[in-house]
């Protein structure tokens, strides 16, 4: 049995997140993980709330709320929603978790212990309007690399250049829009990350089996203009975990947080020991500790692009700077931009369709189904409301729903809610389980490789055999003149069923679990053997003929759903 740690990049605490968030990270480990499980692997899958930082800070006063509280509130929304999306974490963790402050504390006194921490006396922005220095998420300019007129101060979103506020050009204030910004001095600890960039090279080039979208990116801000830069990890800020030398006050750094992109990713770590805390698991070292037993573990991590630079060099060199036996990512499976109907998702612009009303429209299946079939791996995607429509009345209702509904309610009328017994199977027959046989290891090869896209092909590729067959042997034609035979292609048909429920479960599981409740089984393994897969529903085991599986979308309903969300956009 193999192990596998997932985790997915974490979501802000600031808001319900958008289904570009949602495809670009969780919902894709969450189809992994499932995956996984169903093969009889054991898995750890962790996610958290990303609580720190201005961001939070900012949304807490808007909503008239301590900090504290805001934070506990949205992390009980985002996990509530989570499960709406049947999103299958072992632990929903926080940032903000004592056992992550104390973690981060740990990290930074052992890269200081490893000389990798400096003090630097540096200016940063101060906004006379606000009253206070600005993070560099906090300020937007235009790129002075790409002309891009909405980077942020630490990083353009459009070509991923790694920039300092004062690098900017026009740089203003995002919380008041104040361009009367200054310079002021203020000392910081940094992380020497610059002494690491050989180490993290060779790290680098070793992962040849890693995307070219996640390695191009490592690479970029390994080697751009003067190469890896030593970057600061605290801020002038009151929420955050306190920068503390072991059970004191950094000296020098009274009041200061450590920055929220050092903390984050140190969750990840944490959020397991929450889960072992909350009683859901034993034994957190096993999983990350290489001195433990972490040594078979196999790591994945998910992500968008824009996070890539972090978990690719940022924590690795957390990690690596640490001297001591932490379990390192093995594979970051990375994705571009999933972009909403000729414009782009936006959080802080409310542009696009969000996870809550997501699920107001449909259930979760629907937009699992489409967001991963249709996953930015190899470049950005667009969601429109025509390709729903299209995906899910032709895949989900066409495909799959009327094959369950064809079989069944045919069973029902020619024979009883029992699987009839009839004759052998003939050439067909055999014909489809060739078929199934190849297209099973198609779809795990697919599935196992993280080509999400393409397992959503051949998964649909093995619905439409079940359509074909019964196209090919019209049960309802055969059973005029030989109903032994038809039986023989319904009992074959039926076991479909089942054998699709299985193989679905990570892309659309409460259907499945649906098709499984209706059609009487309880047994979910994997199938290793198709044929003997297509005959476990022996003659006169009972059934019940299901509701409809999945329902078309109409016109009027897209129509509707077009208006309604137009306004969202700037």
């Amino acid at each position: 049995m193999a192990r596998h740690l997932i985790t997915s990049a974490i979501p802000y605490i600031n808001g319900i997140k958008h289904l570009g968030n949602l495809v670009g990270s969780q919902l894709p480990a969450d189809l992994f993980a499932r995956y996984q499980r169903g093969r009889g692997n054991e898995v750890l899958f962790l996610c958290s709330t990303d609580e720190h930082g201005t961001p939070a800070e900012l949304a807490a006063a808007k909503a008239g709320k301590p900090v504290a509280d805001y934070c506990a509130e949205m992390h009980d929304v985002q996990a509530e929603i989570a499960r709406g999306f049947r999103l299958s974490f072992d632990h929903f963790g926080r940032s903000s978790s004592a056992q992550n402050h104390a973690l981060t504390q740990h990290f930074a006194g052992a890269l200081d212990q490893a000389g990798l921490i400096r003090e630097v006396s540096e200016t940063q922005m101060y906004s006379n309007a606000d009253g206070r220095f600005l993070p560099d998420r906090y300020i937007e300019g235009t790129c002075p690399n790409c002309g891009f007129e909405s980077a942020r101060g630490d990083q353009c979103d459009n070509c991923t250049k790694q920039l300092d506020p004062t690098d900017l050009i026009n740089p203003y204030s995002t919380i008041s829009g104040s361009t009367d910004l200054e310079e002021r001095e203020t000392k910081h600890l940094f992380l020497c990350q610059s002494q690491m960039r050989g180490t993290l090279q060779d790290w680098i080039d070793s992962k040849s089996d890693w995307p070219v979208l996640t390695t191009s990116i490592a690479n970029k801000w390994l080697n751009d203009g003067d190469g890896l830069q030593d970057r600061g990890i605290t801020r002038d800020l009151d929420w955050g975990v306190p920068v503390m030398k072991g059970d004191a006050p950094w000296p020098g750094m009274e009041g200061k947080v450590f920055y929220v992109w050092f903390d984050a990713p140190i969750e990840y770590i944490a959020c397991s020991q929450e889960w072992v805390d909350a009683g859901k698991g034993t034994d957190w070292e096993r999983w990350w500790r290489t001195d433990k037993g972490a040594d078979d573990v196999t790591y994945t991590q998910f992500m968008g692009k824009d996070n890539v630079p972090f978990h690719t060099l940022s924590f690795p060199a957390t990690i690596l700077g640490s001297n001591e036996p932490w379990k390192l990512v093995d594979y970051i499976k990375s994705f571009n931009y999933l972009n909403y109907d000729g414009g782009q998702f936006s959080t802080s612009r409310g542009r696009g369709v969000f996870m809550d009303q997501a699920l107001e429209i449909l259930p979760s299946d629907y937009w699992r189904w489409w967001l991963l079939s249709h996953a930015p791996e190899s470049s950005d995607s667009e969601f429109t409301w025509e390709n729903f429509q299209t995906s899910v009345n032709k895949d989900l209702a066409d495909v799959l729903g009327n094959f369950v509904s064809r079989v069944t309610k045919f069973c029902r009328s020619k024979f009883s809610e029992d699987v009839p017994a009839g004759g052998t199977y003939g050439a067909a027959e055999q014909a489809l389980i060739e078929e199934l046989t190849t297209r099973l290891k198609a779809y795990e090869g697919h599935m196992e490789a993280m080509e999400v896209r393409k397992s959503a092909q051949e998964l649909r590729a093995i619905w439409a055999a079940g359509n074909e067959y019964l196209q090919i042997t019209a049960p309802w034609s055969t059973f005029k003149t030989d109903p032994d035979a038809a039986a023989a292609q319904i009992r074959l048909a039926l076991n479909l069923i089942p054998f699709y429920a299985v193989l679905s479960a990570p892309f659309i599981p409460d259907a499945s679990a649906d098709l499984l409740a209706t059609m009487n089984v309880t047994d979910t393994a994997w199938p290793t053997d198709v044929p003997t897969a297509l005959g476990a529903l022996a003659p006169g085991h009972a059934f019940q003929v299901p509701d409809v599986t999945f329902r078309k979308i109409t016109d009027d309903e897209r129509t509707e759903w077009q208006e309604r969300f137009a306004g969202t956009r700037d």
